[in-house]
């Protein structure tokens, strides 16, 4: 399983602890302020989203596990448009990968709808 894989799929439920924090003094001593940050979301009920909105706002990356909630539930499609709006606003893009994820961008940041390394 790819680091992609671990961070995007998998049937597994993560936690803060699943996360490792490296090094970046042993990779680059003189890098540049980050302007953006990737959010990884974990959404259970409408308020949740007040917080991914919050990111994009703020320019940050949104990456939304759904899995807690049933796919066929109208709260799911209420998330969806809410974060669809978001992202039309600031001219950031959304998309649901499967049942069990949101990925929202804010402005400037599209996403492939390609997948890399597959060879069709």
């Amino acid at each position: 399983m790819g680091l992609m894989s671990k961070i995007l799929g998998g049937n597994q439920s993560r936690t803060a602890e699943d996360y490792v924090e490296l090094d970046l003094d042993a990779v680059a001593a003189e890098s540049a302020e980050a302007t953006m940050q990737v959010h990884i979301a974990e959404v259970g009920n409408q308020a949740d989203a007040i917080d991914i909105k919050d990111a994009i706002y703020d320019g940050d990356l949104v990456i939304a596990d759904i899995t807690r909630l049933r796919t066929e539930d109208s709260t799911v499609e209420h998330i969806v448009d809410e974060l669809r709006q978001v992202a039309h606003e600031v001219d950031g893009d959304i998309v649901r990968k499967g049942d069990d994820q949101i990925i929202v961008t804010p402005t400037g940041v599209r996403i492939s709808r390609e997948k890399l390394g597959q060879n069709f």
